[in-house]
């Protein structure tokens, strides 16, 4: 089988969607099947392009026997609102042009990751032309996480962008999302479902586990034993809402041994650091991304991991940070509403994490003074169960290969 994974997001990007894309492909190549990825430079979360990468059309097979098309695009050194939109447009007219010139690959299935949905008319076109099944798979409703933040909100625009966005979705042969919530929200948008499929992020359950032993890197970060360390580790950017940790480092700052930690990149960092700054915070770091060979010690290491969202974003992204924190068996404090999956979620396994409403500094403060008096230097088993049984990546990964299989063979969708 010929796939064809078409994504502006790929490895060597450490985080979110890229990190899946670059997980994903190798797998399925070690599977048999004949991988090309059709992406652009990597350059997120820093919103610069790496730079042992070019931004301009390359061509390169890895070590796994995947094969890498890049294709340039715009990328903005400060991200606005519309600088995004002529980012994900550069890349979708770039792209479409590299999507074409793959025609003799002949693919049997064209894998479009959103976002970004500008793709999708040539991701359609294309797979029309050539009789290739379309999967477009939703890591995150970029629309709906638009419109959740306040932006556009001209009932005409609105209505409009919805629309199209439905004709889009309604077009493929399948639509497969990472939660149960996202899947509804594909049955509102009027995907039929029997064109709907499960196909959740997951976690390497072997690599991050809680067994871990990160005692010489919390000396080496400056940690004693007796401390409590508090993590938010992922994207920096405007949509987290991460002022609210700020203000907990601030509820916090007479403890001495509660210490806040917060690694990555993105937009919003300098802004957050400025903030710490001028409250006066000195109980909390900032640290780039790690290597990804640290990210089972840095995960057990922590006492309390922070999953931090806005409201109204909570069910258009479900965050990819979540799966490696049940894999370490880690205590999570997760800001999302009732009726969200994170909220359905909490509900079904009481103690997986603590749930607080989002946007809301008092609860947040308070839920996290809840966890802290708990045990954490122990293992939140139930979160550990979860991880194993349900997002372990080589189940995932495997049934979903089934689930091509009868696509490929039958056009119907199965969830196996």
């Amino acid at each position: 089988m010929v796939f064809l994974l078409y994504s502006i997001n790929y490895s060597p990007e450490l985080t979110g969607i890229g990190k899946y894309n670059g997980e994903l492909s190798p797998a399925m190549s070690r599977a048999g099947l004949d991988m090309h990825v059709v992406t652009a430079p990597p350059y997120y979360p820093e919103w610069v392009i790496n730079e042992s990468f070019h931004n301009r059309y390359t061509v390169a097979n890895d070590e796994n026997g995947v094969t890498i098309y890049r294709c340039p695009l715009y990328v903005p050194a400060k991200v606005t609102t519309l600088k995004r939109l002529v980012h994900l447009s550069s890349f979708a007219i770039t792209s479409a042009f590299r999507l074409f010139s793959l025609w003799r690959v002949k693919p049997d299935v064209l894998f479009l990751v959103q976002p970004t949905l500008f793709c999708a008319p040539f991701a359609l076109l294309f797979c029309k032309l050539r009789g290739t099944k379309s999967i477009l798979h939703v890591q995150d409703y970029e629309i709906d996480a638009m419109f959740g933040l306040g932006l556009g909100q001209s009932g005409f625009i609105k209505k409009m962008v919805k629309g199209i966005e439905r004709w889009l979705m309604s077009k493929f042969d399948v639509v497969s999302s990472i939660s149960y919530s996202m899947l509804d929200n594909a049955r509102k948008k009027g995907v039929p479902e029997d064109k709907l499929l499960f196909f959740p992020n997951w976690a390497d359950t072997n690599f991050v586990h809680p067994d871990v032993d990160s005692s010489a890197l919390r000396a080496e970060w400056g940690f004693a034993e007796e401390d409590k360390i508090v993590l938010y580790s992922g994207n920096l950017g405007q949509k987290q809402g991460l002022e609210i940790v700020i203000d907990a480092a601030l509820a916090f700052k007479d403890q001495p041994h509660v210490k806040f930690v917060i690694i990555g990149s993105g937009a919003y960092r300098d802004t957050l650091e400025q903030m710490a700054l001028d409250k006066g915070i000195s109980n909390i770091q900032f640290k780039p991304l790690q290597p990804w060979e640290l990210v089972p010690q840095i995960l057990v290491m922590a006492d309390v991991h922070l999953v931090v969202q806005k409201k109204g974003v909570a069910d258009a992204v479900l965050p990819s940070k979540l799966t490696n924190i049940l894999a370490a068996g880690g205590h999570a404090l997760v800001t999302a509403e009732q009726n969200t999956e994170l909220g359905k979620i909490s509900a079904l396994y009481p103690g997986i994490y603590q749930l607080v409403e989002p946007e809301d500094p008092a609860a947040f403060i308070q839920g996290l003074a809840t966890l802290l008096s708990t045990d954490t230097k122990t293992t939140n088993q139930l979160a550990r169960h979860y991880a194993v049984e349900n997002i372990n990546k080589d189940k995932v990964i495997q049934r979903f290969i089934q689930n091509l299989e009868q696509i490929t063979k039958s056009g119907s969708i199965k969830n196996v």
